[in-house]
């Protein structure tokens, strides 16, 4: 785990073996690019504007010559015209956040980010603005294993908020700092990652920050990094009997944070805040950011809360590696960074604020940690999160629960239900499908959130809970900070269960097609009975079937997938019959049940219900309705 030594000597002697190490991200799994910011920017909260200064140290380990390079402008997406608005005001199903509201901004509401100066290692450079695209034509190629510095000085706008970043809130918080300043794109394996913003996902560059801040010293400031001078600070950053001796220039207050290893840096700056710090007994400080007086009671209790929800998390899905983490009043919502999160809670009550809290902080394993390409994956970081706060919510509702050995309460369900709305609708698309490319909001909301969840919920029922629990420590460990994909995390979960399951990803990710499995027929057959299953949609699953005899007691009978080349493990302590594997090109499926059929009361298809079955009313045969015909 990477802890990072609060101490500005340590940090300071530590930093340059760590940017070399950085510097030449390349092993036989995955290369990566690295930046390193110096940023220094001056707010006038006035005027919502600001200008500012930036120094990229950027290393090319591709093994590919660069002669160009791409910034994202974020800010540019909300101004009249933009795609971001012609696209909210044409989509089917709009953001209502959005709407047409970007179409209405003046002057003085909409954001920009405006480019004054850019030079290559010294050298002046020929770029354009395309949007939120900035492009730029290098003077000489950064070869492989080669490195460039970028100089730049910008102007700011902080628009009106309206989706996720901004000013002015509708709980009144000042500035919601995210997607704030000229962000380098990422260029991995598939190339340059220059996509448009308007109003999805994020991918960056693996970076060191070290920012400063200079703002109205009433203002208090929470976000991604480490405070480097909070006795200049104070703001309830300085520790108990510590002297804060401010340091005021024209009235401002200069803030400087480092962020280490992270590939995007928020802030957020209300001069109401409220700041509260709870320290973990593994050394991890949470910092708590809301406006006084708005709720006051709930944030209170959310403190503790985030604690217990921050150790099972470490114990279940890997351990955070960094020494904090903000949850700040802010944004139009609830949205992940790295280190942090903006949440609305002005009315929200505790249930509501814990659970976008624990939502939005395991964003920072999957989104912020891990780093996969969440613009092209999303159900990668949106699903996993998903299924993870669930499970973690159920926690602190029951933290004393026995762990259950009934095959009908096994796992997490998670996000089965919206899955199966949109199926069922005929507007399902593929997960494969990139975020900004959806037809519908719904859709891509569906796919990323429910089906994405479901996507691991499901994996339990086909690998079993115990591989599916190893694996996703496993996966936490082997990939972060090397932005994994599909095949990547597939190919954990194989190793885990020691199972073949590229089919899984070829149906349930790259298609629409579906899973319904059936009881087709049960009859007697003298001291037998015989059942015969039929799988009714395209997509091939493993089937547990639970009989039920009228004595009370349970069998499971199991017909594994040929494709898997295995079994799952046994995961209950009733009997279990393994019968022949289902190859899946067959429509039905035939097996015998050494008892007659007077003695058995039901035979149900997977009644723990983990597999997204389409249609559950054909998945069970009952005694009764035998003896009532």
């Amino acid at each position: 785990m990477r802890k990072v030594l609060l101490s500005l000597m340590i940090i300071s002697c530590a930093s340059v073996l760590l940017a070399q190490q950085k510097a030449n991200r390349s092993d036989d799994e995955r290369w990566q690019q690295y930046a390193n910011y110096t940023m220094e920017i001056d707010m006038n909260v006035e005027t919502n504007q600001f200008s500012g200064k930036q120094t990229i140290e950027y290393t090319n380990n591709s093994p590919d010559a660069l002669d160009q390079v791409f910034y994202h402008l974020y800010f540019n997406a909300f101004q009249p015209g933009s795609m971001m608005d012609v696209r909210s005001r044409t989509i089917a199903d709009p953001d209502r956040r959005v709407g047409d509201r970007i179409s209405k901004l003046s002057e003085s509401e909409i954001g920009y980010q405006k480019i004054k100066s850019l030079t290559m290692n010294g050298k002046p450079v020929d770029y354009q603005v395309e949007g939120t695209i900035l492009e730029v034509r290098l003077p000489e190629a950064i070869p492989s294993g080669g490195s460039a510095t970028f100089y730049m000085e910008f102007d700011g706008q902080v628009p009106v908020q309206i989706r996720r970043t901004g000013r002015d809130n509708a709980e009144g918080v000042r500035y919601s700092m995210a997607q704030w300043y000229p962000k380098m794109a990422e260029y991995d394996y598939q190339g340059w990652h220059a996509d448009e913003y308007i109003g999805r996902e994020f991918y960056g560059v693996w970076a060191d920050f070290d920012v400063k801040i200079s703002i109205d010293q009433d203002y208090v400031i929470g976000g991604t990094g480490y405070l480097q001078n909070p006795l200049e600070i104070g703001h309830g950053y300085e520790n108990e009997g510590q002297t804060v001796n401010k340091k005021v220039s024209n009235g401002k207050l200069t803030w400087h944070f480092i962020a280490p290893d992270v590939h995007d840096f928020m802030w957020a700056a209300d001069p109401e805040y409220q700041h509260d710090k709870l320290t973990m007994e593994n050394g991890t400080v949470l910092h708590f950011f809301h406006k006084k007086g708005q709720n006051d009671e709930n944030w209170q209790q959310l403190m503790p809360l985030t604690e217990r929800a921050f150790e099972f998390a470490n114990a279940t899905f890997g351990e955070y590696p960094y020494d904090q983490f903000s949850v700040i009043q802010g944004g139009d919502g609830g949205m992940e960074y790295p280190m942090s999160t903006l949440i609305t809670g002005q009315r929200s009550s505790l249930r509501s604020l814990i659970g976008v809290t624990v939502h939005e902080f395991m964003h920072d394993w999957y989104h912020g940690v891990l780093g996969s390409n969440e613009a092209l994956h999303p159900w990668m970081d949106e699903g996993f999160t998903s299924y993870a706060s669930g499970r973690i919510m159920s926690h602190l509702n029951n933290p004393d629960a026995p762990i259950n050995t009934d095959l009908e309460n096994l796992g997490t369900n998670a996000g089965q239900g919206s899955y199966l709305r949109i199926a069922q609708s005929g507007r399902e698309e593929p997960m494969s499908t990139h975020s900004d490319h959806y037809d519908l909001n719904g859709a891509y909301s569906s796919a990323a959130y429910g089906k994405g969840a479901a996507w691991m919920s499901q994996l339990g029922y086909v690998i079993g809970e115990e591989a599916r629990d190893q694996g996703l420590l496993e996966y936490f460990e082997t990939w972060k900070f090397k932005h994994p994909n599909p095949n990547d995390v597939l190919r954990v979960f194989e190793k885990a269960s020691g199972l073949e399951l590229d089919w899984y990803n070829e149906y349930f990710v790259y298609t629409t097609k579906q899973a319904d499995y059936g009881v087709k027929e049960v009859r007697g057959e003298g001291n037998q009975t015989k059942v015969t299953l039929e799988k009714l949609k395209q997509m091939p699953m493993p089937i547990d079937v639970v009989v039920t005899y009228k004595d009370g007691s349970k069998e499971v009978h199991y017909m594994a997938l040929r494709m898997m080349r295995g079994e799952k493990p046994a995961e209950t302590d009733d009997p279990r019959v393994i019968h022949p594997d289902w190859p899946w090109t067959h429509p039905s499926y035939e097996f015998s049940i050494d008892r007659p059929i007077a003695d058995i009361a039901s035979i149900e298809i997977d009644p723990s219900g983990r597999m997204a079955d389409i249609n559950r009313d054909n998945n069970k045969w009952e005694a009764e309705t035998i003896e009532k015909k």
